[in-house]
């Protein structure tokens, strides 16, 4: 069991308190003994393949389901006792959710307008991409303008928390950054945000801390530079081959951990003196190695140390 603390140094009121948390369905543990508490004002990133435990963790904080064990507060109160309480104070956008098809965008958004008393402006709507979209069905919506709509209703009443399970799944890279900058205005306003994602790269832009979960458990907790330190053994080669070669060249290498294609580019994680050993590998194959550039450690890296797997872009762990 691990047991995350504050920020150090930091004296912020915690907006989320989670002690202890266990939940299982039958033979299956969803969340395994964890601890983990979010402070006022950050943005806390849970990241970690699907099937990990993180919107079963999620749907405990927010009251939708009863932990077996432990305890959660939220905002000093008790998510399902003090649901009514809390309802004004958090906004929560889940993996999936469904409207009904014959209201217009603009309906659905001014009917959740109105549950407030101070709600958020038009504009985001705007933000977020979906203001030509104003006058269509949600029937005619695309999976990813039904997610950006069910973000901008988590944000509609002006949260002191908002709670983002996937929130960019399904979006272009365009609308994908578009949400991204949404996000930071909101926590710009004193807003503190728990997103829950498998994307390495949005955690790493949006987050001041991240806990990584895998197997229904908190592996670890940090900043992003933090828990990528913790993979400085780890390097990234990029380079264009200047021809297909044969990958084992570079698996059976001892320095290499593992090899990608990302479009043109190979990319080579390992240790050691990894330019040398790969360039003189493909020499000796007749290969050159193109635009060769070394890459520091990343979250993603971070993740296949601490855990063992790799996760692709639809969030599936597959071991390395």
């Amino acid at each position: 069991m691990m047991t995350t603390q504050s920020t150090p140094g930091s004296s912020s009121p915690l907006s989320v308190e989670v002690k202890n948390v266990s939940k299982r369905y039958g033979a299956t543990v969803a969340v395994d003994d964890v601890s983990l508490e979010v402070n006022e004002g950050e943005i806390f990133g849970i990241v970690g393949p699907n099937g990990a435990g993180k919107t079963t963790l999620v749907e405990c904080v927010v009251g939708l389901r009863t932990p077996d064990q432990g305890s959660v507060r939220v905002l000093g109160l008790d998510p399902r006792r003090d649901r009514a309480a809390l309802h004004a104070m958090v906004g929560v956008q889940l993996q999936s959710a469904s409207l009904p098809d014959a209201l217009k965008v603009s309906e659905i958004f001014d009917m959740y307008r109105s549950f407030y008393e101070q709600p958020a402006e038009d504009d985001l709507i705007e933000a977020l991409g979906l203001g030509v979209k104003r006058k269509s069905y949600y029937r005619s919506l695309s999976g990813g303008q039904k997610q950006r709509l069910s973000v901008a209703l988590a944000l509609v009443g002006r949260p002191r928390l908002a709670v983002l399970d996937e929130m960019t799944t399904g979006l272009d890279p365009q609308a994908r950054r578009d949400t991204w900058d949404v996000i930071k205005g909101i926590r710009a306003r004193g807003a503190t945000l728990l997103l829950v994602t498998h994307f390495m790269e949005e955690a790493e832009r949006l987050c001041d801390r991240v806990a990584i979960v895998d197997e229904g458990r908190v592996v670890a907790v940090d900043t992003p530079e933090g828990l990528a330190g913790r993979a400085s053994g780890s390097r990234r080669l990029r380079f264009v081959p200047s021809a297909p070669f044969d990958e084992r060249l570079l698996t059976d290498l001892p320095e290499t951990e593992r090899v990608e294609h990302e479009g043109s580019h190979v990319v080579v994680t390992g240790s050691g003196d990894l330019v040398s050993v790969v360039a003189l590998a493909l020499a000796k194959a007749g290969v050159n190695a193109k635009d060769m550039q070394l890459e520091s450690a990343t979250l993603e890296d971070a993740f296949l140390r601490l855990t063992g797997h790799h996760l692709d872009s639809e969030g599936t762990a597959s071991r390395s």
